[in-house]
């Protein structure tokens, strides 16, 4: 009897040649085309930005004592520099940019974003296999997302440098804040290419890639309130310690592009010794039978946003806490400035400036809310694109069933998230003032009124995701075009109708305002019948 031996599989290849890069530049073509709305609006909202927030406080302190006062009072606050860390000088650079640390975390988002859909969703949808059949070499699609997002991180950091030195800054801190900027993105976006190595599940590699960002944030914001030692260990902590304007230290280069370069250098190392569509990571067998929760298209809904919905409402119930630890010095950082005073104010709709000030930080949660809304109504998308449905309506599920259980975590999981952290502003401000009682609901209400301007933003989501599917992840410009107009309307001076435009801004002014349910039931009104559009066009199109 013949026997058949198995021949071994062969080792991975150990060097590259040109042919493995071949169709690079027909697949950077098709990315770009693919990101033709999103790359430009977050390269540009995190390029003019930065410069936007240096007019603010050049309208506002006029004199080198004002600048000073922000300064020390901002240093002597722990929840100050756990949210946006040190202001490392008193001039108008320093003070200007200081808020505008936070688009370090920003552009990190952004760029794990673009890389992972780009690598690890394609792989999972299968558009890589097809693509791969065709003349195209193993690293190509590798490459070519990494040269758009590091291309992208580039261009953000030449026009954000551009806009600092159009304000009439120095070329030192305004290169170095550039830099910085561009250098955090490409950072994280070799995390992610990383992550996208690691695990099957472009889910999971977004969950990897976030969970590095987390890390990094954690340890910036804790060294930063304390003894500054643990800063270093992260990346978002040598962008900030950059100094932009304040003796830079140019040296922190180094470490940022180093990790960069040897991040990318591991994700092609690991991409090199895995099969297409795999992992480095074996995916965990399930049990072999189902728990009573998966019975239904709700209990398969809630076991795959558990881990996001978990996430989302960890960090916003953090970042409340820090509003109201920092709510209470608030009076002592701005200082006599009746101008910041009357804007804070008016954005805050509260005659004390404290309560204005933990108003207009609920508008930010909320519009941070309705990124985790977006997220959730966008599972229908991907789930959708990947094929995952059909085998679900394929038994006795409904269209709208199916559609109604994420929909339903785009809804009450915000108010969740947003419950969580009204409830830490509420007691860490009333901590500080001593008087729990009184301001607790007072403060959980101001969260609570940004609601049905966030099912506003899921609403739109679930009406693209029906009417027009291929255009869903529009969704996302949407929200940065509102976050534009409410960071940038009022400083420039929008007209009112451009800035009632943004629906966080018909919401009542609490917790020092006045409420009133008529913006409100609107608003709601308007949010649920987008998602009966979206749900009936659902119903009546093909699948995809």
């Amino acid at each position: 009897m013949t026997t058949t031996a198995t021949r071994p599989a062969p080792p991975p290849r150990t060097t590259t040649t040109t042919r493995d890069l071949t169709g690079t530049t027909a697949l950077l073509r098709l990315y770009l085309r693919r990101d033709r709305i999103s790359l430009p609006l977050w390269v540009l909202l995190f390029a003019v930005a930065p410069s936007l927030y240096v007019a603010s406080i050049e309208g506002i302190y006029t004199t080198e004592a004002e600048l000073a006062r922000f300064a020390a009072a901002t240093n002597a606050s722990p929840a100050q520099l756990a949210m946006y860390g040190p202001v490392f000088g008193t001039g108008i650079g320093s003070v200007g940019i200081w808020k505008a640390s936070a688009y370090f975390t920003l552009i990190a988002i952004a760029t794990i974003l673009t890389v992972v859909r780009h690598t690890r969703a394609e792989e999972e949808t299968g558009r890589a296999e097809l693509l791969d059949s065709t003349a195209i070499g193993r690293f190509a699609g590798l490459t070519a997302t990494l040269v758009m997002t590091f291309g992208a991180c580039v261009v953000t950091g030449v026009l954000c440098t551009a806009a600092l030195l159009a304000r009439g800054l120095p070329v030192g801190g305004s290169v170095a804040f550039g830099v910085s900027l561009a250098l955090s993105g490409a950072v994280f976006a070799a995390v992610a290419a990383v992550a996208a190595q690691l695990s099957a599940s472009a889910r999971i590699a977004r969950g990897i890639a976030f969970g590095v960002l987390g890390t990094a944030f954690a340890l910036r914001t804790v060294g930063d309130a304390g003894s500054g030692t643990l800063s270093w260990f992260s990346p978002l902590g040598w962008a900030i310690r950059m100094r932009p304007y304040a003796d830079e230290r140019w040296w922190v280069v180094v470490p940022l592009l180093a990790a960069a370069v040897g991040l990318t250098a591991l994700a092609y190392l690991l991409a090199n010794r895995r099969d297409l569509g795999a992992g480095m990571i074996a995916p965990r067998l399930g049990p072999p039978n189902a728990t009573p929760t998966l019975t239904g298209p709700l209990g398969l809904a809630w076991r795959m946003q558990r881990g996001t919905l978990a996430a989302w409402t960890a960090g916003l119930g953090l970042y409340g806490l820090l509003i109201g630890g920092a709510a209470k010095g608030v009076g002592d950082q701005l200082g006599d400035s009746e101008t910041i005073r009357d804007l804070v104010m008016r954005m805050g709709g509260s005659e004390s400036l404290e309560l204005s000030f933990i108003g207009y930080a609920m508008v930010m949660l909320g519009i941070a809310g309705s990124a985790y809304a977006i997220s959730a109504a966008l599972r229908l998308h991907s789930e959708e694109s990947a094929a995952r449905i059909e085998p679900v309506l394929a038994g006795p599920v409904g269209r709208i069933r199916w559609a109604a259980g994420h929909t339903t975590f785009a809804i009450l999981g915000p108010a969740v998230a947003m419950t969580v952290a009204g409830l830490g502003a509420g007691l860490a401000y009333g901590a500080a003032v001593g008087d729990i009682g009184s301001v607790l609901w007072r403060i959980l209400g101001a969260a609570l009124v940004q609601l049905p301007a966030i099912w506003l933003l899921a609403g739109v989501t679930v009406a693209l995701f029906g009417l027009v599917p291929r255009f869903a992840p529009v969704a996302w410009g949407v929200l940065v075009a509102f976050l534009a107009v409410f960071l940038v309307g009022s400083v420039a001076d929008f007209p009112q109708w451009a800035l009632n435009l943004e629906p966080f801004s018909h919401a009542p002014k609490l917790p020092g305002g006045e409420f009133s349910a008529t913006p409100l039931l609107w608003l709601t009104a308007i949010a649920a019948t987008l998602i009966a559009v979206g749900f009936l066009a659902f119903r009546r199109r093909d699948l995809r």
